[in-house]
């Protein structure tokens, strides 16, 4: 018997749950000196894929500059994001670290390599279409979509 609907890649099913959470990561280095470099960071990609892979979660895309990194990772619901951004981080500080020295050296000092905060915003979800919100509707703090 053929499914009901078309499967979809995006959402991921548990035994008692469908999920499809995304969130988009942002890290920068401490001091918000450049460090990176192409090499640095396709090397920090990896490094970060990795962890993904340990904790079930998928590494969407990776991208960056030389003084921060973005990443789009896919996770599922009984992942703690912050523990996620705490192995994420301390896991590639401790390898980039130990595998580029002297260009880390260079712009760091100390025994950190990424600030203390990060920005974690969430993806998941898309906005209603402008026919399924009722005319006059406001709330504070939403833009209003029929302007």
């Amino acid at each position: 018997m053929p499914p009901r609907w078309e499967p979809n890649p995006d959402i991921r099913r548990g035994r008692s749950v469908v999920y499809t959470p995304h969130a988009h990561l942002v890290f920068t280095p401490k001091y918000r000196r450049g460090p990176f470099t192409s090499d640095i960071r396709t090397r920090c990609e990896e490094i970060m894929r990795e962890v993904c892979a340990d904790f079930d979660v998928e590494l969407r895309e990776f991208n960056g500059e030389t003084d921060h990194v973005h990443l789009l990772v896919h996770y599922p619901p009984q992942v703690a994001l912050s523990r996620l951004v705490n192995s994420l981080k301390g896991v590639s500080s401790r390898r980039l670290r130990r595998e580029f020295p002297e260009r880390i050296r260079k712009y760091l000092w100390g025994s950190h390599f990424w600030s203390p905060s990060y920005f974690a915003g969430s993806c998941a979800g898309a906005p209603l279409p402008r026919d399924r919100i009722p005319p006059g509707h406001k709330r504070p703090g939403f833009l209003r979509l029929d302007r």
